[in-house]
């Protein structure tokens, strides 16, 4: 059960194209945001559809594919970890950031890449 502990996968669209930034010589990170939709059937009888947004960080050689092959409206599947971060920005306010740290990534109809 400890493969369990803390994994997440999701199948979604991408919201925009992969930013990219390049930390050292060889060393890169890709931040995604991914949209999955789920449907419900209200009280009223009418369905309802809710997006919900995943905020992903892809790291090394699989943020190279990122860069190369993915793009904006793209379905991808992948397995991550969760995490949390708070930063503070210029006027002294606190942020909260939920994210997917990636690990494996399907690019839907295309080849698993780890």
């Amino acid at each position: 059960m400890n493969n369990l502990q803390n994994t997440v996968q999701l199948i979604g669209r991408l919201g925009a194209d992969p930013e990219i930034k390049s930390l050292e010589p060889n060393r890169k990170v890709a931040r995604l945001r991914i949209a999955t939709s789920d449907e419900y059937t209200n009280r009223g009888g009418e369905k309802v559809k809710q997006t919900q947004w995943h905020n992903l960080v892809v790291w090394g050689g699989l943020a190279d594919i990122c860069e190369n092959y993915l793009s904006k409206g793209q379905e991808i599947a992948i397995e991550g970890k969760l995490g949390y971060r708070v930063y503070t920005d210029k006027e002294g306010g606190k942020h909260f950031i939920t994210e997917i740290t990636v690990n494996e990534l399907l690019m839907v109809g295309g080849h698993k890449v780890s």
